[in-house]
């Protein structure tokens, strides 16, 4: 007998319809994500870059204003 209380407290949600919607909207949230951690890592791997260079030009003693 919970089966249908826990039906009817999910209110439209307990509906195929309302579960097929739930799952689109997820999984276009984990897409983005996916999409957006992506871009992230790149970002993060090009300052990496740019700020070892930096470092080893001033550590061979060219002025590069920053360190």
């Amino acid at each position: 007998m919970t089966l249908p209380l826990t039906a009817l407290a999910l209110g439209p949600l307990g509906s195929p319809p309302g579960i097929v919607v739930t799952l689109v909207v997820l999984t276009l949230i984990i897409v983005v994500g996916r999409f957006l951690l992506a871009l992230a890592w790149r970002l993060v791997l090009i300052a990496l870059a740019v700020i070892a260079v930096l470092w080893v030009l001033a550590a061979l003693g060219f002025s590069v204003g920053v360190f």
